[in-house]
């Protein structure tokens, strides 16, 4: 089953995630819709809104909600991306201009703003005070997230536990979220819940973690962003950490300038040979790996059915992907 086997699954409940999605984009203020627009629909996987779905339907849910929370999760994305972008100061993302690239970063923090409002507005439509409580706390840890990655932007002795800190706050965080809705709007037992959360959690840190290898592996043309986006950042990801641990002093030197300075372009090739021959690459797919395996076991409290078995699928795609 391929990426595009999974999606047919659940194909006409994404259409009214992607209707839902363009009715509540609406504002009376021009730019706000011509913003938002283009960067809903800019190429994304629905990655987070595709799991909500699953695991609805994977737990047997019978309902209709499953929609809105999809909604919501694709929402609460694209205003983390808007602002991630600012912060960055991306100019390429999904292979287009970012949108602070086209209308200036101001618009771009203030449309994520009106995105988190309406995401929160969207919430109070559902109704249940479970699932305001998991998403308003995942948001909280959203910019924790953020937070913690600023605070390790150029600091070349970041560390392996001190990334993957990031990593959880940052991205894995709404991978649980979408599943963890899902299992409590089929109302599973806690336990049964709490292990769906876990799928969720495994499958989103593999996830980046997998972005992190691309990044120096992939072309642009795959990424749809420059190669070494993250090193001219000065972002030390799991990669770079590893690299700088293995290689020789002299090579640490350049790496750690790299960091330290955000002038890692300049050294691109040199660095991209330490970190191929200090395997870190190789590292890195191998945590990476192991989050799929967790993933996968934590499924266990599903019964057998086409959906977990697109799940189990949609794991393997993660650690497979390239771009």
């Amino acid at each position: 089953m391929n990426f595009t086997s999974i999606l047919k699954l659940v194909a006409d409940d994404m259409d009214s995630v992607n209707t839902l999605i363009q009715q509540r984009l609406k504002s009376d203020v021009v730019l706000v819709n011509q913003l938002s627009t283009y960067i809903i629909n800019s190429g994304g996987k629905r990655m987070r809104p595709l799991l909500a779905l699953l695991i609805a339907r994977a737990c047997n849910y019978q309902g209709q909600r499953h929609i809105d929370i999809a909604a919501i999760i694709e929402f609460i994305h694209t205003a983390t991306l808007l602002h991630d972008d600012v912060v960055d100061e991306s100019d390429l993302r999904r292979g287009k201009d970012t949108a602070n690239n086209v209308w200036g970063n101001q618009a771009a923090v203030l449309v994520g703003d009106f995105l988190y409002s309406r995401s929160f507005e969207m919430m109070i439509d559902v109704g249940q005070m479970r699932v305001m409580e998991i998403l308003a706390g995942t948001t909280n840890i959203i910019a924790e997230g953020e937070v913690l990655q600023l605070l390790n932007c150029n600091d070349a002795d970041t560390d392996e536990k001190r990334y993957m800190e990031v990593i959880y706050s940052k991205t894995a965080k709404l991978f649980e979220a979408a599943c963890l809705i899902g299992a409590v709007l089929a109302e599973l037992s806690e336990v049964d819940q709490q292990s769906i959360a876990r799928y969720g959690l495994h499958l989103g840190t593999a996830f980046q973690l997998v972005d992190d290898i691309l990044d120096y592996s992939a072309s642009a043309k795959e990424m749809g962003k420059n190669v070494g986006d993250d090193l001219a950042e000065g972002k030390p990801t799991l990669p770079l950490i590893i690299a700088l641990q293995r290689c020789s002093e002299s090579e640490g030197v350049i790496i750690r300038h790299a960091i330290e300075e955000g002038s890692g372009i300049e050294q691109l090739d040199t660095i991209l040979e330490i970190i191929e021959s200090t395997g870190a690459l190789e590292y890195t797919k191998t945590k990476a790996e192991e989050q799929v395996t967790l993933a996968t076991e934590s499924l266990s409290c599903l019964t057998d059915n086409k959906y977990k078995i697109a799940l189990e699928e949609l794991v393997k795609f993660t650690v497979s992907r390239t771009h």
